[in-house]
């Protein structure tokens, strides 16, 4: 399939123009599939296991924040697809793991509330896969796709680094403001329970200064009633 090919376009700049929206809608479509974001909620007395499929020689990076419950911590552990351990965490908030090379097969990823009875925890996290099978096939696919020769002296080689680097920046840009709200979720229901607790000592401490003062006063009053018969 020839994309810009003579009997495809009867224009020069209409052909640029489609080779470079096709070209970004490839690349869009590849970095979609790399990367991974959920939102759970991890019960008392449990562990939750995630797997995630990845290639030869590729890169996975796990990031993890527990943006809700009493304590804010969870256990992490990543496992090999053969069940070795690789990475741990315990009772963190927070973390951020690389796995580099990967393997064949699926990663287990784990988070354990085991050793809380009574909070549940909410949890959040991100996968990012790099280096992956359909990263290396592209060269060879656009060249199939387009002739060189039909591009009237505009080089595809810069012509899809340009793109691919704008499309780098743009997931890192998605990526930073994934973690800047599961940030502020965190943060949000940190200052809502830290209000619940403010308010709630707070009523407590006005009901005992209610009751002291309730108690003074009867005292006070208690002293100068002298209900004794005094003879005259």
């Amino acid at each position: 399939m020839n994309i810009c090919g003579a009997r495809s376009c009867g224009s020069s700049w209409i052909c640029f123009v489609a080779s470079c929206a096709f070209l970004v809608e490839t690349l869009w479509a590849f970095g979609q599939s790399r990367d991974t974001e959920f939102t759970f909620l991890l019960p008392p007395g449990r562990i939750e296991c995630f797997y995630q499929t990845t290639t030869k020689n590729g890169t996975m990076e796990v990031e993890y924040q527990v943006i809700g419950g009493a304590g804010m911590d969870v256990d992490f552990t990543i496992f090999s697809p053969q069940g070795h351990q690789l990475s741990s965490d315990f009772r963190r908030s927070d973390g951020i793991h690389t796995v580099e090379p990967t393997e064949d097969g699926d990663y287990r990823i784990c988070f354990d509330n085991s050793f809380s009875r009574v909070s549940e925890k909410m949890v959040f996290f991100e996968v990012i896969l790099e280096g992956h099978a359909g990263d290396a096939g592209g060269d060879d696919e656009w060249a199939s796709m387009v002739e060189p020769e039909s591009m009237l002296g505009y080089k595809l080689e810069d012509i899809k680094e340009s793109v691919e680097s704008v499309h780098v920046r743009l997931e890192r840009s998605r990526q930073m403001q994934t973690v800047l709200r599961a940030f502020e979720a965190r943060d949000r229901n940190l200052l809502e329970d830290n209000l619940w607790r403010v308010s709630f000592w707070s009523c407590l401490s006005l009901l005992v200064m209610l009751g002291v003062a309730v108690t003074q006063v009867y005292t006070v009053r208690s002293l100068f009633n002298d209900k004794r018969r005094v003879p005259t």
